[in-house]
């Protein structure tokens, strides 16, 4: 029985210890602004793939420095302005080859930032922190006066569908519609997928039982509450090869968006995987974000009497 109890109290010690080191270092779990053998540093920029651009220096309202990307379809930016939030991993110019296909696909402009402690933005990253930068580059969009910024369409993939829905929520007067692709319904539910035997103590309102856990969590990111909340139109691309989040994440957050906003979409790639969905997706995956596009955010009519002049 001594023996027994001295095993159940090692035991106990190291899950103790286990679940310490989980709440003192979970943002470095949850962000990962470094890929593993790589700088912080840009590995290329834009003008690398011949794309128009400007850097974008920015301020957080809570003083923190920001990096972004202002790419431009044209010199005199035409068409609607993608404001594109990144997956976790990396920096923004490992998106790069996907925004170059994008501008040629949709002929948008694309804004994208560098989330505090990432890429070459000042700070470190946690919710509180990345919603302030995620409003920050909404208000300098809106500010603009070289766009039109009743256009402006944000763009989130997994961590950033997180960012962004957030963000559309809060801005039913400035966002024309939202896209998110392979994103989870929150990180309390993502724990248990990445680290099964967290199941048992932290997870998402679904989640059966106690989760004595979850007020430790300091970025939870309930994408399941906040969808339910919007009121834009809503494009839920999905990858239904994800190897990361769960696909039927996306069809959670679809059936909370939809039961509450008539303007929802929800569309399947069989072959796409978390970060290759934009690739594996082919022709049909940039022709339903194309119309999209035009649905929410349609050209003026005098832009486009004013192309049709400059063609003839």
């Amino acid at each position: 029985m001594a023996y027994l109890s001295y095993l159940l109290y090692g035991v106990g010690g190291i899950v103790v210890a286990g679940m310490a080191l989980l709440v003192a270092f979970q943002e470095k779990l949850v962000y990962v602004p470094v890929l593993p053998g790589l700088t912080k540093s840009y590995p290329i920029t834009p003008a690398r793939l011949r794309l128009l651009y400007e850097d974008v220096w920015l301020r957080s309202s809570d003083g923190v420095r920001l990096h972004a990307w202002f790419i431009k379809y044209t010199s005199n930016t035409e068409g609607p302005t993608i404001l594109f939030f990144q997956e976790n991993a990396g920096n923004i110019a490992h998106r790069l080859e996907m925004v170059r296909i994008m501008l040629q696909r949709l002929h948008c402009n694309v804004f994208m930032l560098s989330y505090r402690g990432y890429g070459a933005s000042d700070g470190y990253p946690s919710q509180h922190g990345i919603i302030k930068d995620a409003q920050a580059a909404l208000n300098h969009l809106a500010q603009r006066t070289d766009i039109d910024t009743s256009r402006i369409v944000v763009f989130g993939r997994s961590l950033g569908g997180a960012v962004g829905a957030v963000l559309t929520r809060n801005n039913p007067d400035k966002v024309a519609g939202l896209i998110l692709e392979n994103t989870f319904t929150s990180i309390l539910d993502m724990a248990g997928v990445l680290l099964p035997f967290l199941k048992w103590f932290i997870g998402g309102n679904g989640s059966k039982g106690p989760r004595p856990l979850n007020f430790l969590v300091r970025s939870p990111w309930r994408t399941i509450d906040v969808v339910g909340e919007i009121e834009q139109p809503i494009l839920f691309l999905s990858g239904l090869q994800d190897e990361m989040v769960p696909p039927s994440h996306m069809q959670m957050l679809y059936a909370k968006a939809a039961a509450q906003n008539s303007r929802c979409i929800f569309v399947t790639f069989p072959t796409g995987m978390h970060m290759d969905t934009w690739l594996a997706g082919g022709d049909q995956y940039w022709k339903t974000v194309r119309e999209f596009l035009e649905q929410v955010a349609p050209e003026r009519p005098s832009e486009s009497s004013r192309r049709g002049f400059e063609e003839k």
